[in-house]
């Protein structure tokens, strides 16, 4: 990122002569004993597993200056999270990441539950769709793939953006720097000599896993919760069975020796969680690989169980925990993933909270750095991430007491009643200043502030082609403004009315979209060669902090681009018709879904967060005077609440 600064190497010559070889060790010893200057960034990010790379991905995406320090050599190879639900594959589509774990990943529908006790054999109880159609997502599975695939996919995007993670790099410690500048000190060691190394950073955010080197240094922010006696064994390998449901994920429990779940992976590759029944913590180091294959078969019988290679093997003790504080005081240090929650690996959860913990923080903290957003902003995110940790960790606690004794109907209730949780599409956020959950007469649609968009199918009027709507616009750090209308030809006042207000001077989103243009003049948007396929300044040619999308369910041929606004007519990208209800998930249309029946005369305006969520909702009748205006006006209100012109813009102005 050109902050590195290294010493020159030592000249070779020295006059006409050499030096000798004492005189050079001692150049070269000199030289390592120097320190380095710092490196300079806006984000440390210390930790590259799934949540540190879903940060630095999007970070450096919006243009931030950051840095990864990760203390292992290399990334994950074996071993670890293997499961992506259906909000993290929807969160990869948005990204434009999500093909290659699509191709690699086996797509798990159905999960089926067995049972043997002191009398009878082992048999399948049933079968259950994992994700039921009352579940609204385009993806009604998991997708079992590899922790190290997952980083890869995000390596790779970061390689094309001319990023590298620093390796061999362990954090010590953090403090804030005694200049004006408002750095923090990030101290770490480097390689296997521990030569000391220091960073100068804006914002630090740990991603470290359960013993967050990161957390400790945040005060008050230490881990507390329960550990449960049981314990668990873990092996991923290639077997030789004849059990049926191999392929399926499967709950297995034995009366007398325990549970197992299996779960199917990619490369042929299936993942037992062994239930080490009977065997107390004191025996732990004596379970090895052996005695966790035996246990299974023990479990298993009379299916035949055989490896042919065991590629990761670990054991656990199933515990949950939550981090009292997710940030410090000033809102410049943060912790995120394992670092701020644990739980049990069995429901799929880690790998995807974690990552969604990085995906809440990224846009909040591109706009503090850009100096658009106000100090609320960034304190949303422990009250809206702590929230969903503390939600799954309750969860978890009967999930995980539910699989060890195996009882099928408890099981499935549990994870019934939890469905929504677990998919990702059930983790709502509590009312605050950027989820403004105002009362609108009669609204009987599913969108709610505070909740993720719902899927919806729609055409794209410039190119007829059927896209979904909470997917279409790529994540670039903007805020989403959907217009929905009847008929746009007879909203032709409330939207002169409209667009004339929120582009005038004196309006709040036209200060903020020139502060944005100036902010990403000077620090532009990371590009990718892929961008010359997805086009992103389609969806930034209006403003750079907000795309504004139109929705009618009048029909293409009665409306031209033209017909429009200029604002909308330079957002033609973003003009969708909502006539193709026979393609979307409920078999309704998106008008329908998301706010109940339009009627002719009202116009619904829905204000999307950057990370799909529904921030405010607002309606107006056309036929009211003035109602144009007064929508202008309830956006400016809304982004008020978080959002300001930067202090050096206040004074141009």
């Amino acid at each position: 990122m050109g902050f590195n600064t290294v010493p020159s190497e030592p000249s070779r010559g020295v006059g006409k002569g050499q030096m000798d070889t004492a005189a050079c060790v001692d150049r070269l010893a000199l030289l390592r004993s120097m320190p380095q200057a710092p490196l300079e960034c806006q984000v440390c990010v210390v930790g590259a597993g799934p949540a540190g790379l879903m940060l630095a991905c999007n970070l450096v995406r919006f243009g931030i200056k950051v840095e990864v320090v990760d203390d292992r050599a290399d990334q994950t190879s074996v071993g670890r999270a293997d499961g992506l639900q259906p909000k993290s594959i929807e969160t990869f589509r948005q990204m434009r990441l999500a093909d290659p774990l699509l191709q690699r990943g086996v797509r798990v529908y159905s999960i089926s539950f067995w049972q043997s006790t002191a009398d009878t054999p082992l048999k399948r109880l049933g079968r259950e769709v994992h994700y039921p159609p009352f579940v609204d997502v385009i993806d009604p599975y998991v997708l079992l793939v590899h922790q190290g695939v997952v980083e890869s996919v995000f390596i790779d995007d970061l390689k094309k953006r001319g990023i590298e993670i620093r390796r061999n790099t362990a954090f010590d410690s953090y403090s804030v720097c005694d200049d004006n500048r408002g750095f923090l000190q990030i101290n770490c060691r480097t390689n296997v000599n521990q030569v000391p190394r220091s960073l100068l950073t804006r914002y630090l955010v740990g991603c470290d896993g359960a013993h967050s080197k990161v957390r400790g240094c945040i005060p008050g922010a230490t881990s507390d919760g329960i550990s449960q006696p049981a314990l668990w064994g873990v092996l991923d390998g290639e077997v030789d069975t004849d059990f049926p449901d191999i392929w399926s994920k499967a709950l297995v429990q034995s009366e007398k020796y325990g549970s197992i779940m299996v779960i199917p992976r990619e490369r042929n590759v299936t993942r037992f969680y062994v239930e080490l029944k009977n065997s107390p913590k004191a025996d732990k180091n004596q379970l090895d690989e052996e005695a966790v294959m035996q246990r299974a078969r023990e479990i298993m019988a009379p299916f035949r169980l055989e490896w042919d290679n065991i590629e990761w093997f670990g054991r656990y003790q199933v515990g949950q925990r939550i981090a009292h504080r997710f940030c410090d005081d000033h809102q410049r240090a943060f912790i995120a993933g394992d670092a701020s929650h644990t739980h049990s690996p069995k429901s799929a959860q880690g790998m995807n909270t974690s990552m969604h913990d990085a995906w809440n923080l990224c846009w909040k903290l591109n706009l503090a750095i850009r100096g658009l957003a106000k100090p609320v902003l960034l304190q949303s995110y422990e009250s809206e991430r702590r929230k969903i940790a503390l939600d799954l960790v309750n969860f978890d606690y009967e999930h995980a007491i539910r699989v060890a004794k195996g009882d099928p109907v408890a099981l499935s209730e549990n994870f019934r009643t939890n469905t929504r949780l677990i998919s990702g599409v059930g983790a709502d956020y509590g009312e605050n200043a950027i989820n403004m959950k105002e009362p609108i007469p009669n609204f009987i649609g599913k969108l709610q502030p505070g909740s993720l968009l719902p899927p919806g199918k729609v055409r794209r009027y410039i190119d007829s082609n059927p896209v979904d709507i909470q997917l279409d616009i790529p994540m670039l750090g903007q805020f989403r403004i959907y217009v929905i209308v009847w008929d746009v030809n007879q909203s032709v006042v409330f939207f002169d009315a409209f667009c004339r207000a929120i582009t005038s001077p004196n309006s709040l989103l036209s200060q903020l979209s020139a502060a944005a243009r100036a902010s990403y003049t000077q620090q532009p948007r990371m590009p990718a060669p892929e961008d010359i396929y997805l086009r992103p300044e389609r969806y930034t040619a209006v403003s750079h902090l907000f795309t504004f999308a139109l929705i009618t369910t009048m029909p293409q041929g009665e409306v031209e681009i033209q017909d429009l606004h200029p604002l909308f007519q330079d957002s033609r990208w973003t003009f969708y018709l909502d006539d193709v209800p026979q393609q979307d998930t409920c078999r309704m249309r998106c008008t329908d879904k998301w706010i109940g029946n339009a009627l002719p005369g009202e116009v619904t305006i829905v204000n999307v967060r950057p990370d799909g969520y529904v921030g405010s909702i607002g309606q107006w009748d056309i036929n009211v005077e003035d109602s144009g205006e007064k929508a202008a006006r309830w956006l400016d209100q809304y982004y008020s609440r978080f959002l300001q012109v930067p202090v050096v813009m206040q004074a141009q102005a």
